[in-house]
């Protein structure tokens, strides 16, 4: 018995086949190869997935709270983690005026305070 094999094999085209593909596909009016400025614009799709990235990449920390205060934040609904973020960033802030290391606002220059 012989084992089936998860991964299809690819059989590629001889040149007279691949030819004959190509000249199938340039008389198609539908097909018609891409130019070179088309080809330069052109960008791999990982690239493009996602968030842009930021200048200010936060830290993935693990952190215990005390459930009332999850639940508080969980309660004021999507976006809790940035709302606790929010509120921690202004205590830091509150706490530090006196001194000289006082946090800037989440990719915020200092200007836009």
């Amino acid at each position: 018995m012989s084992k089936i094999s998860k991964r299809p094999t690819i059989l590629m085209p001889t040149a007279e086949e691949d030819k004959a593909i190509t000249a199938a596909a340039k008389s198609d009016p539908d097909a018609q190869p891409l130019t070179p400025k088309q080809l330069k614009a052109m960008v791999p799709i990982r690239t493009l997935r996602g968030r842009p990235r930021s200048e200010n990449k936060k830290l993935l920390v693990s952190v215990r709270y005390s459930p009332e205060v999850i639940a508080y934040f969980k309660s004021t609904g999507e976006g809790w983690q940035s709302r606790m973020d929010g509120v921690l960033r202004k205590y830091v802030t509150r706490h530090s005026r006196s001194e000289k290391n006082v946090i800037e606002p989440y990719g915020q220059p200092d200007a836009a305070r």
